[in-house]
């Protein structure tokens, strides 16, 4: 018999917010600070997923893909671009808060995200008022496909896989997750999503009785 959904793991990128710093980001970045979108590429693929793991600061980031030159603006300019760029999808991002009100089941975060774009998103967006982890790439060092990082997101969440499900925009991570016996939604639009997840077995509070 199929168990209730007590904790749910999302992604943020794709599903609560647009995604932070992708391409179309970075080809709008190009055109607005007219850089070579080729070599800024280039050096985006050889350095983020090491950014993505809290091995380097954003800082870090900025001088090895774009200020490894003079540029006519400032760092604090490009950086204010990037933060820009993140925006809430209001249906998802409202459907999971009301489901915390509604179930009490525990939100944790499941994301691939450098450490100041991450904590300004969280921040930003108050994803702290409804959120009970964040196990996000910088803070534990593995990023998605990892399937270790679902692992550590089960110890911390203090959850049994079957109790479990997982929405992402991206059907490879669902299916790592899967691996793990984690139920998955590959998330196109909330209606849908919700939907799903209600055919996954619905919600129950992950403390049953009122204890939290």
């Amino acid at each position: 018999m199929t168990r209730p959904i007590s904790t749910l793991f999302c992604d943020v990128g794709g599903v609560l917010l647009t995604n932070g710093w992708d391409r179309q980001a970075r080809a709008e970045a190009a055109r607005v600070f007219h850089l070579d979108a080729a070599e800024t590429d280039e050096r985006h693929h050889l350095t983020f997923d090491a950014y993505e793991e809290g091995k380097l600061s954003l800082d870090d980031y900025l001088d090895r893909t774009v200020f490894y030159v003079p540029r006519s603006f400032t760092k604090d300019a490009f950086r204010d671009f990037m933060l820009s760029r993140s925006k809430p999808l209001p249906e998802m991002f409202g459907y999971v808060r009301d489901l915390k009100a509604r179930h009490g089941i525990k939100i944790v975060i499941v994301n691939n995200e450098g450490r100041e774009l991450n904590q300004y998103r969280i921040k930003a967006f108050g994803l702290g008022c409804f959120v009970d982890a964040f196990v996000s790439s910088c803070f534990v060092h593995m990023r998605k496909p990892d399937a270790d990082i679902f692992r550590v997101a089960l110890d911390i969440a203090q959850t049994d896989p079957a109790d479990a499900a997982y929405i992402d925009d991206r059907a490879m991570f669902v299916d790592v997750a899967a691996t793990l016996g984690i139920r998955g939604v590959v998330h196109r639009d909330a209606a849908t999503t919700a939907r799903e997840l209600m055919a996954h077995g619905g919600f129950a509070a992950s403390c049953p009785g009122g204890l939290g």
